[in-house]
């Protein structure tokens, strides 16, 4: 069993996803599972400035997919929020496999993909302490054994 990290604020959440953005590698996959407002976008919005991304990063709602790819980033990153899909037959028409090819995916709302798609991710849980706080647990799948957590 792994202790939780208490994230204090948006600021500590947006630290912690730039040092993941360090341990990225192509095929990587991170999920991002918590109710509305746990800090799953905030998270990614520190993996991608980790990456290099200077611009705004949207959250990908209402998209499904933002695509960053060099030499804004160090490696291709899709953002994808699955929030709106109803079919998982949907999915496969993103092209999320592709984007593993030679780059990583970190996804807000997993559970619309089967778990097995998740079997070697980091999976990620937020959930809201209290108006700040955030407690962050996880699952590293064995793509992540010497990579996570984070020491």
């Amino acid at each position: 069993m792994t202790l939780p990290i208490i994230l204090e604020n948006e600021a500590a959440t947006m630290q912690l996803g730039q040092q993941l953005a360090d341990l990225l590698l192509p095929g990587d996959k991170v999920s991002l599972t918590g109710t509305l407002g746990a800090g799953k976008t905030a998270l990614a919005r520190g993996v991608l400035r980790g990456l290099g991304f200077e611009d705004d990063v949207p959250s990908p709602t209402f998209a499904i997919v933002q695509q960053y790819d060099p030499p804004e980033v160090r490696m291709p990153v899709a953002h994808v929020d699955f929030y709106r899909i109803e079919d998982a037959d949907e999915i496969q028409e993103l092209g999320l496999y592709d984007v593993l090819i030679d780059g990583a995916l970190i996804a807000e709302w997993p559970d619309r993909l089967p778990e097995k798609f998740w079997a070697d991710a980091l999976q990620i849980t937020l959930e809201i302490v209290n108006e700040n706080k955030r407690r962050l647990t996880w699952t590293a799948g064995p793509a992540w054994k010497d990579r996570w957590p984070i020491t």
